[in-house]
């Protein structure tokens, strides 16, 4: 499953908006949720993955995370760390702008979610 960066604005039909920091954290600090073992951000897409299996939760395509750019590094890495994760979503880039009107393009059907 495509995992991007953007605003929460950005996301369209068949993006789900997933937060990378705790509601309230601004800062990337030393034991944040996306650097612990099996940290809240793997815990939150785990249970994003499983109801949209058990088709819980509408389909969606993307997970739109809203960071800023200087996270993508951290989101990359907090997707990479655990290997359940890292099995289901990949990190694939930062929505465009708005006004360039570009998004990232879709994965290949192999590349979808198993």
């Amino acid at each position: 499953m495509p995992v991007v960066a953007g605003e929460a604005a950005q996301a369209g039909a068949g993006d789900v908006v997933q937060p990378l920091l705790p509601e309230g954290t601004t800062t990337h600090a030393p034991g944040c949720a996306c650097c612990r073992p099996r940290a809240a951000f793997a815990q939150a897409l785990g249970r994003l993955f499983v109801a949209r299996a058990r088709g819980e939760r509408a389909f969606f395509t993307r997970v739109v995370v809203p960071c800023a750019p200087e996270h993508d590094a951290t989101l990359a890495e907090a997707l990479a760390a655990d290997p359940l994760t890292a099995a289901r979503f990949r990190f694939v880039g930062r929505l465009a702008p708005a006004a360039q009107a570009r998004s990232v393009p879709s994965p290949s059907p192999s590349a979808s979610c198993i």
